[in-house]
């Protein structure tokens, strides 16, 4: 079976309805927006909409962002706004799990990828590269490979 691949705005409109599209009140076209977005100030409550959709505990959620899970509490339960650097981290985190799930069409298959040791990254698993700065982008570029058919 051939699959058919997710259109940019098709995947773009997911990525606000995992969020939660009230808390994500612009247009994301690209990632690019998630600059824009994070300079505006995004509510804390999209940190409960991706770990819901995901399925991910709470305490991995603060992890990946480099965060405690009783600041993440607190957060939420204020109606905080992100801090720009923490919106931007978690906006990344949503397109790569979102555009993982299209590649492998099935999000429990790309979460057991994630948590296997990847040659393509030095025998890493992917998932440890998600919460270091640079990791999210290594971890999309073997997606895409993956993608493409090339060996990864």
């Amino acid at each position: 079976m051939i699959r058919e691949k997710v259109s940019t705005t098709e995947h773009y409109m997911k990525l606000k309805e995992v969020l939660g599209e009230k808390y994500v009140n612009a247009e994301v076209e690209s990632p690019f927006d998630f600059i824009y977005l994070a300079n505006k100030g995004i509510s804390a409550n999209v940190v409960k909409n991706f770990s819901i959709y995901f399925n991910l505990s709470w305490n991995l959620t603060a992890h990946m962002l480099n965060v405690s899970e009783p600041t993440l509490y607190r957060w939420t339960k204020a109606n905080k706004n992100l801090e720009r650097n923490f919106s931007v981290k978690l906006l990344e985190i949503a397109d790569l799990f979102l555009y993982g799930s299209e590649v492998f069409e099935n999000k429990q298959i790309f979460f057991k990828w994630l948590n296997l040791p990847n040659t393509a990254l030095g025998g890493l698993e992917p998932m440890e590269l998600v919460e270091i700065p640079g990791g999210v982008a290594k971890v999309r570029d073997i997606l895409g490979r993956i993608e493409h058919g090339v060996y990864s």
